[in-house]
Formats: structure tokens, C-alpha cells, sequence
């Protein structure tokens, strides 16, 4: 029977421990729904290996809150979650179960667009501005820097979108890697430029 005066404390250190070896995925579960039906979880997380890598998926009450690459340290993207959002970031797998399968769908070329709640908290002002354009880039197609700027309202900030989609905390779901130099050079991406061409190709549907 769950004891809804375990403290915060007591599950997240539980549910990181049992992230070792030797403790089943079911336990994992159990802690989770432990920690849910006490009110205690605020930020779901889980992990899924990709082409490009092992993603990290955290989501909110509200939707997918982050996605982070390998390369920006799965670690430190958890912490900044407890500093920005709650210290209740809990492993919860389940609760990301929609975005995983979308998420394998898109790179098995059945998904093109993403149909899943976002939160996006994470970002304010101009940068969610920008982040709220990148959508209408369909799959496929690219756009400069310049033309998010123009569609945003400030078609001069174009140093400013790229600010926007360096800091995307939900890369690939908001494609921020359909986004190219106006000389068409690739540009930034926070997972690097191969991992940005692998996803450019993917949806061109070249092959590598």
C-alpha cells in the first residue's frame, strides 16, 4: 500500500538507485506508480537509443518537456530539470511511451510530424516565438535563419534564431535541424552537424 508521507527525498533516491544493475524494470515501474499516486512526481524521465544515439525523454503534467542527445550529458540535463521545473524528476518510463513510439516512428520514415503535448516552459519570450515557427517547416524542407527571423516578427534577429534553436529543449520534436545558413551550409545543432545532416537526410530520404 503506497504511504503518502514517504517524502520527495525517499523516491527520487530510490528510483535513481534502482536505474543500477540487478534491479528489475518492473521495480522501477512500481516505484514510479508509487511516487505518482503520492503526488510526488513532477517530471517523468526515460532514456531510448536511436540512430543518433540514446535520447533522453522528460515529460511534464502538462507534455514532453526535453529531449536531450547524448552530447549535452543526460546528467546535467536531469539536474537542470530539478533546478527549473521540480526536484521530483522521477524515472517513469511509461509516461513516455507516446514519444518513444512517435520518436521510432519519425526515424523509420512512418512519422512525418510529431502529435504530442509539449510544454514549453523552457522557453520565453523571443526563443519561443521562434520555437513556435519551426513547426511550419514541413519534413523535407529546410529554411534559413533569416526566414524564421522575417516569420517571427523580427527579420534582423537572425543571431537570435539561432540562439533559439541552439537552446530548443525539444530538438527533433520542434525541428530546429531543418533550420540552414542562408548559403545553405548547415550550420549549428546542438547534437553536432553530423547528427544534424543524418536527420536532413532522413527526411530527403537519402540513405547512408
Amino acid at each position: 500500500m503506497t504511504n503518502p508521507e514517504l517524502s520527495a527525498r525517499h523516491f527520487i533516491r530510490a528510483l535513481r538507485g534502482s536505474e543500477g544493475a540487478g534491479v528489475t524494470a518492473g521495480l522501477r515501474a512500481r516505484l514510479a506508480e508509487r511516487a505518482a499516486a503520492a503526488d510526488l512526481l513532477d517530471v517523468a524521465y526515460r532514456t531510448m537509443d536511436t540512430p543518433v544515439g540514446s535520447l533522453l525523454l522528460a515529460a511534464t503534467a502538462r507534455g514532453l518537456v526535453r529531449v536531450a542527445y547524448p552530447a549535452e550529458g543526460h546528467e546535467r540535463v536531469l539536474a537542470r530539470l530539478a533546478e527549473r521545473i521540480s526536484p521530483r524528476v522521477l524515472w517513469a518510463p511509461a509516461r513516455l511511451d507516446p514519444a518513444a513510439l512517435q520518436i521510432e516512428e519519425y526515424f523509420s520514415r512512418r512519422r512525418r510530424e510529431f502529435d504530442l503535448p509539449l510544454d514549453l516552459g523552457l522557453s520565453r519570450g523571443f526563443r519561443r516565438d521562434v520555437l513556435a515557427c519551426l513547426p511550419d517547416i514541413g519534413y523535407g524542407v529546410t529554411a534559413s535563419y533569416a526566414s524564421v527571423a522575417a516569420a517571427a516578427g523580427r527579420p534582423k534577429a537572425v543571431r537570435a534564431v539561432g540562439t533559439a534553436c541552439a537552446t530548443n529543449p525539444l530538438p527533433l520534436v520542434i525541428p530546429c535541424h531543418r533550420v540552414l545558413r542562408s548559403d545553405g551550409t548547415i550550420g549549428g545543432y546542438v547534437a553536432g552537424g553530423a547528427v544534424k545532416r543524418v536527420l536532413l537526410d532522413l527526411e530527403a530520404g537519402r540513405t547512408r
